[in-house]
């Protein structure tokens, strides 16, 4: 197998690997041992790789290999009894959630969710104008509406609401379950069946896996309700992948138990909403502390649409500079620092030379190989330029700043969605989400550092999914007409967010 720390008899390398932030020691490890090396979980081998040539050659070129999971004791077994299509390995069962899923983030859906994409990112720059201190919390609102609106066809208008709350402890919870080495009964599953009273560790999860469920069934029921209630006025509730899923099933039955059923529009706020918003509050980051990306995305905007109204995804063609800053921030600071939730191998192979045996857990350590000096030089700076097609005569004579290295696998550019028939199914929604907020927020404003505060770019939230930890600065409109236009263009876009009712 590909080299790695020596492991202890049944313990393996339990003991090294750390609790906190074990992306950034695995970097580490990938300049000791390379690209791709082994650790072991007990006596369970995980392959974690750190270039996204290897990555894309086993994760998509042989994924047939390579798509299905590894055994979840707690995320999957013991928190949700397998109903997420998170941790459902591939067969049957995957195969049915996943073509659900599609009904909602298939392309043609995906542009039919442009408009309130739209609106809410103008409600956004309305809000921050109100309340810029408060910038964070808005960008979650903003993401979550939206994913709401799809998933539910219910608005969300401040993260004061009790469903909001919900479900971000739900899959903060969830999260911390799916760190390596986090609990025992990974590398000894048979700790599963300790009574609760000598595992309380084991009764706190299942607790909190009901929780979710009963969660998640309300939610489809209120769907159900809007139904029932527009029928009866002769009228259409709003569609959403909720509504499509219940009429699918009354039908002919999808096979899902209502537990499972309620599990497909749920697994969206993960996909589309907390990853997007803490993007969102990297790139603000990115911003502050490379002012230069600012004033080149800002120069563009002004070219491109003028100060008269803020860009759409009709100018998404034009913004050539703007489209490769959304990439960066997603190379820069993915929020899915480990890949996402790790593949696992069912068929013995062999790769340049390594034995790689069936059932091996395979991670893709996103950390890693974004900021692997091989394919961005110089990878901790901010540089939109790395994404800018050297051919293009506007920034032709920018050329040696573009910092570009090895050519990169995905025609993305990076690695910030996962790979192969496990790529994140809410990629479409969350870049377009990513895409307009942005878009909008820094035609409208500066953001500038508060004077004299130090800014860390790398104190971020420990976890599954990783963002910055809270930080402050300056967020002013850029002129009073551009206030003036943010003021106008809110309210047409309330006319847009009005026709979906309001979750509480």
């Amino acid at each position: 197998m590909p080299p790695g720390p020596i492991p202890l008899p049944f313990i393996g390398n339990k003991l090294i690997i750390p609790h906190s932030k074990p992306w950034v020691t695995f970097r580490e490890w990938s300049f000791k041992y390379g690209p791709i090396f082994t650790i072991w979980i007990g006596r369970r081998p995980t392959v974690v790789i750190s270039d996204p040539i290897i990555a894309s050659e086993l994760m998509e070129k042989r994924s047939i290999k390579y798509s299905s999971r590894p055994r979840f004791v707690a995320m999957g077994e013991l928190y949700n009894s397998m109903a997420s299509i998170l941790v459902q390995p591939y067969g049957k069962e995957w195969t049915i959630r996943r073509k659900l899923l599609h009904q909602a983030l298939n392309p043609s859906a995906l542009r039919l969710y442009k408009p309130i994409q739209t609106a809410e990112a103008s409600r956004l720059c309305y809000q921050i104008l109100q309340n810029p201190v408060d910038y964070e919390m808005l960008v979650d609102r903003y993401t979550s509406g939206i994913v709401f609106v799809v998933s539910y066809g219910h608005r969300i208008d401040s993260m004061d609401a009790k469903v909001i709350r919900r479900r971000l402890a739900f899959m903060q919870y969830m999260s911390s379950l799916n760190v390596p080495g986090a609990y025992l009964v990974e590398s000894l599953p048979i700790l599963k069946y300790l009574p609760n009273f000598l595992a309380p560790w084991k009764k706190e999860i299942e607790v909190e896996g009901l929780k979710e469920a009963e969660d998640s069934i309300a939610l489809l029921n209120a769907v159900r309700k809007d139904i029932t209630t527009a029928e009866a006025r002769g009228e259409e509730a709003p569609e959403s992948l909720a509504k499509l899923l219940i009429k699918m099933d009354e039908k002919e039955s999808i096979g899902l138990s209502e537990r499972d059923l309620a599990s497909v529009p749920s697994s969206l706020f993960g996909a589309g909403s907390d990853t997007t918003a803490s993007t969102t509050c990297s790139a603000i980051l990115a911003m502050i502390t490379h002012p230069e990306a600012l004033r080149a995305a800002q120069a563009e905007l002004d070219s491109v649409v003028g100060p008269d109204r803020t860009p759409t995804f009709e100018d998404e063609s034009k913004l050539i500079y703007l489209k490769a800053f959304t990439k960066e921030v997603l190379r820069w600071r993915p929020v899915a620092v480990l890949g996402g939730t790790p593949h696992l191998s069912t068929e013995d192979d062999v790769y340049n030379g390594y034995y790689i045996p069936r059932g091996t857990t395979i991670l893709g350590n996103s950390w890693a190989i974004n900021l692997n000096e091989k394919y961005y030089p110089n990878p901790d700076h901010f540089n939109p330029k790395r994404f800018l097609d050297d051919t293009d005569k506007v920034y032709a004579s920018e050329k040696d700043d573009l910092e570009k290295g090895a050519s990169h696998p995905s025609k993305e550019g990076h690695s910030s969605f996962g790979w192969g028939r496990r790529i994140c199914p809410g990629a479409g929604i969350a870049s377009n989400n990513l895409f307009v907020a942005l878009a909008k927020l820094i035609w409208a404003f500066d953001f500038k550092p508060i004077p004299g505060h130090k800014y860390d770019t790398l104190d971020y939230t420990e976890g599954f999914n990783s963002r910055p930890n809270h930080f402050e600065c300056i967020i002013t409109p850029r002129s009073e007409h551009h206030k003036w236009v943010i003021e106008q263009e809110y309210e047409a876009a309330i006319g847009v967010i009005n026709q979906f009712p309001p979750f509480e």
